[in-house]
């Protein structure tokens, strides 16, 4: 089954989702900039979202070094969490709510199960060498014999009422196909169950996953493209099922190229001396960081 995006004669809206973990990098800077400029070339709208799930990791310094860095490369954005708008807050530390909202309907129709793994113990079960720009797909050691009826939580939950001490992860059908046309890299395909497994959705830390939370804002906010790198490629397969679970529109996707540093391997924020400040300091344009040449 192919997915099928928003209206494509709604307003066209994109956004940039910046996590302030550390500096941005030059890989940022490349991304955003598309988001921005197509924008621009369908008329249409660009929010900013800080995505500042995790506590322990994001800084205030870096949320404002991340706004600085955006607006010295001529990034403008029409809502945020600077501006406000019409679907704030912009900020995930401040969109609990609506996270468990979600995490409450999916486990109240049977989508996700309860999950007592370690990153080590499905590391160390995994039968396929794991792709570093992806997790381990679940070996399935807590998984269910077979799925909930809808409407029914799964017999082995009942005592979780809330998320948190445990991982949620939501089940795959194994050996569906999650098939998508992205608008730089045309027809995608992945296997569930082969390409990627049961993926987690709520930690054991009590942090909704990123694959939620996207999902959750991007539909809440009614964003119609999202532009991001090409290593979140099987991250839009799992989002896909995940808008398909909430009965959420689906927004069109466009997944651009990595930069990459000379030994070839994909820019991180622990690559400090191609972050845009440090950049910066060395004379770089605003274009030449864009362009990231």
């Amino acid at each position: 089954m192919t997915a099928q995006s928003n209206d494509p004669t709604e307003c066209y809206r994109g956004r940039l989702a910046p996590s302030p973990t550390g500096l941005l990098h030059l890989g940022h800077a490349r991304t955003f900039w598309i988001a921005a400029q197509r924008a621009k070339q369908h008329g249409g709208q660009l929010i900013l979202r800080n995505e500042d799930l995790d506590s322990q990791r994001c800084r205030p310094e870096f949320v404002q070094a991340m706004l600085e860095d955006l607006r010295w490369l001529g990034i403008e954005w029409t809502e945020g969490p600077d501006c406000g708008g019409p679907f704030g807050p912009y900020s995930q530390s401040e969109r609990r709510a609506h996270y468990r909202a979600a995490w409450k309907e999916l486990r109240e129709r049977g989508m996700i199960y309860p999950c007592t793994c370690s990153r080590k113990d499905v590391a160390q079960a995994a039968s396929a060498p794991n792709d570093l720009d992806d997790e381990p797909v679940y070996p399935g050691r807590c998984r269910p014999r077979s799925f909930a009826p809808p409407g029914r939580i799964q017999d082995s939950a009942p005592q979780h009422n809330e998320p948190g001490g445990v991982n949620w992860r939501f089940r795959v059908t194994d050996g569906e196909e999650v098939c998508f046309d992205d608008l730089h890299f045309g027809p995608q395909r992945m296997i569930a169950g082969r390409d990627f497994g049961d993926f987690i959705v709520w930690r054991r830390d009590n942090v909704p996953a990123y694959q939620l939370a996207v999902v959750v804002d991007d539909a809440a906010m009614r964003v119609t493209e999202v532009v991001r790198g090409a290593d979140l490629l099987k991250s839009t397969a799992r989002q896909i099922l995940l808008f398909r679970a909430l009965e959420l529109a689906l927004p069109s996707f466009y997944h651009c190229d990595l930069v990459r540093d000379e030994g070839g391997v994909r820019l991180a924020k622990r690559h400090d001396a191609l972050s845009i400040r440090k950049l910066r300091e060395r004379g770089w344009t605003p274009e030449a960081v864009a362009s990231g040449q």
